[in-house]
């Protein structure tokens, strides 16, 4: 995977310069799904989640971090695991000398989990990172034996690099809150979604609403572009304290709150798995959010 443009087909959009996928990279051997949304919303919690109950739905399922935080998978393992950079860096990038116990670590329920990590803040790019870990992963058969694949993604970032994630992807999911942030968010998303699927597979399948009691901004903003909502998580204490507990909300203690989300998460998995309607939505000028919410 390089740094260049696309010889073969038109530029996802206009001034764009992108990471191109090398063909031979394809996941072809499961469902790959790329998780994005505005930051801090939730989006390690959900796909953790949603990993955890694609796994109890019986699917062999791995999860890749594309953060330099690195912590998308740690209520999956416990721990705050060493990225695919950070150990490729210890071999000065010989990545024949590497095994998979080094970089992909066994989570709960049987969810394998890899950190994709991020290069040094101000340099290199993030789909280079992306790449590479997806290489290392075929040329360790590691895709072989895989049902579904999450990728986690850095926020709403959504430059060539971050966004190479949708490369790999049959579905983006697009992560929110009811507020206006989170909206604004989700619109470039679904803006660099549509510039990926002229090149690529990956489709909208649509918006999970997250920490939110309401929906009803989420649902007007939806409608009017083209997209649906596919699942919605109140702003539930217990899924706070999962996370500060290093574990699935399907760890937790039963309740009828917890019970509950447990619950939406397995129907989300199924949806998912069963295949949703992709959605072809047409994202808002920046201008004209600010003036549909309300905003002056």
């Amino acid at each position: 995977m390089t740094l260049n443009l696309l010889d073969t087909a038109p530029p996802d959009g206009e001034g764009s310069v992108q990471v191109a996928l090398d063909p031979s990279d394809k996941i072809t051997s499961a469902k790959v799904f790329a998780v994005y949304g505005k930051g801090g919303i939730g989006k390690s919690t959900t796909s953790s989640n949603l990993s955890a109950a694609f796994s109890k739905l019986g699917h062999r399922v791995l999860q890749i971090g594309c953060d330099p935080k690195h912590d998308s998978t740690f209520t999956l393992t416990k721990k705050m695991m060493p990225t695919v950079i950070d150990v490729l860096e210890t071999v000065d990038f010989h990545s024949e000398e590497l095994r998979p116990e080094d970089y992909m670590f066994e989570g709960y329920n049987g969810v394998m989990c890899v950190e994709a990590g991020g290069p040094p803040a101000g340099t290199g790019c993030g789909g280079y990172v992306v790449g590479q870990t997806v290489k290392l992963l075929k040329q360790h058969h590691l895709l072989e034996d895989r049902d579904v694949v999450i990728f986690d993604v850095l926020g709403d970032v959504v430059c060539g690099g971050f966004a190479a994630p949708l490369q790999h992807a049959d579905a983006a999911i697009v992560v929110a809150a009811n507020d206006f942030d989170s909206i604004f968010a989700m619109n470039r998303i679904v803006a660099a979604i549509n510039a990926k699927a002229k090149n690529y597979n990956v489709r909208l399948a649509g918006v999970v609403a997250n920490r939110s009691k309401a929906t009803d901004e989420i649902d007007r903003f939806s409608n009017a572009i083209g997209m649906k909502r596919l699942a919605h998580f109140a702003d539930l204490d217990a899924i706070r304290r999962s996370r500060l507990k290093k574990c699935t909300l399907f760890e937790m203690d039963s309740t009828p709150e917890v019970d509950a989300a447990c619950q939406e998460y397995m129907d989300l998995a199924q949806k998912l798995w069963d295949g949703v309607d992709y959605q072809e939505a047409s994202p808002m000028k920046d201008r004209d959010i600010f003036d549909f919410l309300g905003f002056e």
